[in-house]
């Protein structure tokens, strides 16, 4: 929720021994990953949907076996008079973060997170906005979660936190306004032994159609935030024509509303009109954010109103809408291929070869888009420092998100847009995926992955060329190395900072190449393959017959017409191959071959 200033801390004292008592007293069983897997963080469940061991927010709310056992904390919760969401006991080990975000779903508009320190210390801070705080044991806490705020526990002991979501009574928000009085009256809650106490807890779900006065109300909001990057250009035609979007979604979402109300007749209509306005709002809001926490404008659409505005029951939504698909609740991508390469080592030529065939499908070509236009997944993101990314980065809402990206964007091999892969398996080629091998893995657990390595000498000239060119830009300003960027940024890339072309040239081979065999050696040997360059420029057509051997597929009239011949130039060829063009910069290159031999012989040894 929105709040005037960051923190607040609510004239009230709790027995934080005694609430120590009733953590230590949950069995081991009790403590359960974070929702979203973070490292360090833990949680136990106290009021769920249904009570049960979920983190769902979307449906009835009651006390779990957890909270039955723990009578002070009951009587905590039931002595604010309120109505709770979701509650847990946070526990952060020691060392471990929380980095930094917004909370900008739904669930998070009209409610406030309550905080009560249980186990701390004051090296434990709490950052929001431009204010950090330490929350000390038995205090009461609440915070402006749309700010970007962390976490940090540097101490050496864990730190565990009652924390409880809650709108909020009138009396409620009247106490949070006392924080501001240095004159107002501490109270102490202690434990009464004996009573019983029972919080209250929500029952409303989402209605299955939003009505059209919240769908204004949240837009209205969203609006009054909506800013452009700095230095954006067209920024000013940018907004208009986003927020023309959003003006035109309202409208018609009140003209169905009026039509049909929520009677499942119509519920078709409001998908299709809601799918329309989530993809438009992908292309046109690049560059636009919010204001306050500078989260991507699509991404507060998606959680705030897209993924809320329409609750429709599974089965009855397939009854009544067949055409609309439920990608939201099943990935339709099986056994997609990922081609993965150092840069400049031929993955477009290999790539715009096997998109010929009828039996592939893609979003057109290289797409950074997919995981770079995710705010949480860019080099600079909390836990994010370069293109690598692990399953730890795959939560289930960007997994969910991955999926339904690519299946709004898939065209099959003449370009035409196709609305689900059907018989076709999506195929994928983008640079910086070399380092995502393990991100890329738990989101599809079923791909395949076709590694593409090329001879040191020609792969590192190319990539020596393409940074002199100028032309593959992709980091214009990184803090730690002076001048713009190019091509993939492996981990460790500030040490790249002063280095020579040839260096830098060689260090990206080197660091591509040995990360994809570390990762590929960790899968199946049915889930990879290898492909040399030099054999594909020699033989096309006997090269990519292996290949499709592999995927399990045959080479088809469309595909086999491409290879009968000598492959074209792919798309992103900067001067026309020859067999020594790597010459012009044989000298500096013969100084760093050293540096990547060891890789070069793994890779001879495949």
């Amino acid at each position: 929720m929105r709040l005037p200033k960051p923190f607040y801390r609510l004239p009230l004292r709790f027995d934080f021994e005694r609430l120590r008592a009733e953590a230590a007293a949950l069995p081991a069983q009790a403590w359960v990953k974070h929702p979203n897997d973070l490292k360090g963080n833990s949680a136990a469940r106290l009021i769920s949907v249904d009570g049960g061991e979920n983190d769902d927010v979307n449906g009835r709310m009651q006390a779990t076996a957890h909270l039955q056992q723990s009578p002070y904390i009951r009587q905590i919760l039931a002595s604010f008079g309120v109505v709770w969401s979701r509650s847990r006991l946070l526990r952060l080990a020691p060392g471990a973060t929380v980095p930094e975000h917004a909370d900008i779903n739904y669930h998070w508009f009209t409610r406030v997170r309550l905080h009560i320190p249980i186990v701390t210390r004051p090296e434990v801070r709490f950052f929001c906005d431009d204010q950090v705080v330490h929350m000390a044991a038995g205090e009461a806490w609440v915070f402006d979660n749309w700010r970007s705020h962390r976490v940090e526990n540097f101490a050496p002991d864990e730190r565990i936190h009652l924390v409880a979501d809650t709108s909020g009574s009138a009396a409620f928000w009247q106490l949070v306004a006392q924080s501001d009085n240095p004159a107002a009256q501490v109270r102490n809650v202690p434990y009464v032994e004996g009573r019983q106490a029972t919080p209250l807890t929500e029952r409303a779900r989402l209605a299955a159609v939003m009505t059209p006065a919240e769908v204004d109300f949240l837009i209205l909001d969203l609006r009054s935030e909506l800013a452009a990057e700095e230095g954006l250009a067209d920024a000013r035609m940018r907004l208009v024509r986003y927020h023309g979007l959003l003006d035109a979604m309202c409208k018609d979402w009140r003209q169905l509303y009026a039509l049909y109300g929520d009677e499942p007749r119509g519920w078709s209509e409001f998908v299709r009109l809601r799918d329309h306005v989530r993809n438009a709002s992908r292309q046109l809001s690049e560059g636009l954010m919010m204001r306050t926490n500078r989260v991507s404008a699509h991404q507060v659409l998606e959680g705030r109103v897209l993924r809320a505005m329409l609750s429709l029951p599974e089965q009855t939504a397939m009854a009544a809408a067949p055409i609309q698909p439920t990608r939201a609740r099943a990935p339709q991508i099986e056994r997609p291929i990922f081609i993965v390469a150092a840069p400049r080592s031929g993955s477009t030529l290999l790539f715009e070869t096997l998109a010929a065939s009828s039996q592939l499908c893609t979003v057109g070509g290289e797409a950074h888009w997919l995981v770079e236009g995710i705010e949480s997944l860019r080099p600079g993101a909390p836990g994010v420092d370069s293109n690598r990314l692990t399953a730890e980065h795959a939560s289930p809402a960007i997994a969910e998100d991955i999926r339904e990206q690519i299946l709004t964007r898939l065209q099959d091999h003449r370009g035409q847009a196709v609305g689900e892969p059907g018989a076709r398996r999506f195929l994928e080629k983008t640079p910086k995926n070399a380092l995502r091998i393990p991100f890329f893995n738990h989101i599809f657990p079923d791909a395949q992955f076709v590694f593409l390595w090329r001879e040191p000498p020609e792969n590192i000239s190319s990539i020596m060329e393409a940074w002199r060119s100028g032309q593959w830009h992709t980091y214009p300003k990184l803090d730690g190395f002076e001048g713009p960027w190019s091509m993939l940024l492996p981990p460790g890339w500030r040490s790249m900072n002063g280095r020579a072309l040839e260096e830098i040239a060689a260090w990206q081979w080197q660091e591509t190449n040995a990360r994809i065999l570390d990762d590929l050696q960790t899968l199946p040997p049915q889930r990879w393959t290898v492909v040399q360059y030099a054999d594909l420029v020699r033989d096309p057509a006997g090269t990519i017959g292996k290949v499709c051997e592999f995927l399990g597929m045959g080479v088809d009239p469309a595909l086999a017409s491409r290879v009968a011949q000598p492959l074209p130039q792919a798309r992103y060829t900067l001067t026309a191959p020859a067999a020594d063009k790597w010459r012009a910069n044989e000298a500096e290159i013969a100084r760093v071959l050293p540096s990547v031999q060891a890789t070069w012989e793994r890779l001879r040894s495949l």
